[in-house]
């Protein structure tokens, strides 16, 4: 078929926009049957929450559209993720500048704004930790709209490998 795609979505702790946008683009590639073509995981840039499951709060928001995050734990960014993964997508311009600092010159480019590929006109997922569950809404509704499109961008680029790799043949 074709090689693996990697998806790294990030945010600073790891345990409210990037564990939802972990869930909610996993559940779009598993509906779209992309699940073995896919890889996709989160981190965060700080490790003030290794280990922990995401934020009650998003967890709560998120279940409510049929999303569940319990089983995600948080993680800290590695060097060797900038190898692994394919698309390293930042929640905001402050973690982007932090994985442009951190990977190596030659990967940087992976590094992107994770809303470049939404509809809001909007570049970053702000941060609901310290508000309401309104906020938690707003990013759930923000990384929805982002999902589609970063699908429809991965099997546009999928289509192009089979293509390719047809004419080789």
């Amino acid at each position: 078929m074709t090689e693996r795609v990697g998806v790294l979505f990030v945010c600073m702790g790891n345990i409210c926009r990037s564990p939802t946008a972990e869930g909610v683009f996993r559940r779009h590639v598993n509906e779209a049957g992309l699940s073995q073509v896919i890889a996709i995981a989160s981190a965060g840039t700080h490790g003030y929450h290794v280990g922990d499951p995401p934020d009650r709060r998003a967890q709560a928001v998120a279940l409510k559209r049929r999303y569940d995050l319990s089983t995600q734990r948080a993680r800290q960014v590695q060097a060797q993720d900038f190898e692994t993964f394919d698309y390293v997508l930042a929640m905001d311009r402050e973690n982007l500048a932090y994985l442009k600092r951190e990977a190596a010159p030659e990967l940087r480019y992976k590094a992107r704004l994770f809303l470049e590929f939404g509809t809001s006109g909007k570049l970053d997922v702000p941060d609901p930790y310290y508000g309401a569950n309104e906020g938690f809404e707003h990013v759930l509704d923000l990384v929805e709209d982002a999902s589609r499109g970063l699908l429809a961008h991965l099997q546009q680029q999928i289509a192009m490998t089979l293509k390719t790799k047809g004419n080789e043949g």
